[in-house]
């Protein structure tokens, strides 16, 4: 899952969110130096990516994705389910979209002082750019993608990505429709 499943899983609660947000860029000890609410969301977000990647579902798209994108398939994956995720966004939500995306932009520019290095490196551009609500778009996802692929050490192929899901785009909306209502089930059980 990337940035706007991860969020939209957040329930909502501001330090859910923050810790949600950061916790890839947290690491060890650097945990510790947070607030309670903040450790459950970065234990949250871990969580969740622990049983996204060994969901069936995922595992065996991620497979698909493989031939193409190597060791990014993973990432490829992560924003093909929030482009899904942002065009069913009233399927999961009763607020809009950019309702959503803007209450998430405040609440972590709020906390803007108590994010490590890397997050506060990615959230102006993620907010100048409207990452959240761009992903549903393939110009908006297109332009992550290119944008990571940029900063990749190895090749990553990152920038065809949208056309493989063109090309392909029924398969991976299958995949999507499979799996996040198993991940919406499984995140409620969780402690956040």
């Amino acid at each position: 899952m990337n940035f706007l499943a991860h969020l939209y899983l957040s329930r909502n609660n501001k330090e859910c969110i923050i810790g949600n947000f950061i916790a890839d860029h947290v690491k060890g000890s650097k945990m510790n130096s947070y607030s309670n609410g903040i450790k459950a969301g970065i234990l949250f977000h871990r969580k969740i990516d622990q049983f996204t990647d060994s969901n069936p579902v995922v595992q065996r798209t991620v497979l698909n994705l493989r031939p193409y994108f190597r060791k990014y398939s993973g990432v490829v994956l992560d924003m093909f389910y929030d482009h899904f995720l942002g065009n069913d966004w009233s399927k999961y939500s009763d607020s809009a979209l950019e309702d959503f995306t803007d209450s998430m932009y405040s609440v972590l520019n709020e906390s803007f002082h108590i994010l490590p290095p890397r997050s506060q490196f990615i959230l102006p551009y993620m907010m100048g750019e409207d990452w959240l609500t761009g992903y549903r778009t393939f110009e908006g996802l297109n332009n992550a993608l290119t944008g990571i692929s940029q900063r990749t050490t190895f090749y990553s192929n990152l920038d065809k990505a949208v056309e493989y899901l063109k090309d392909e785009y029924e398969l991976y909306k299958d995949s999507f429709d499979e799996f996040f209502p198993q991940l919406v089930e499984y995140s409620k059980k969780l402690q956040c």
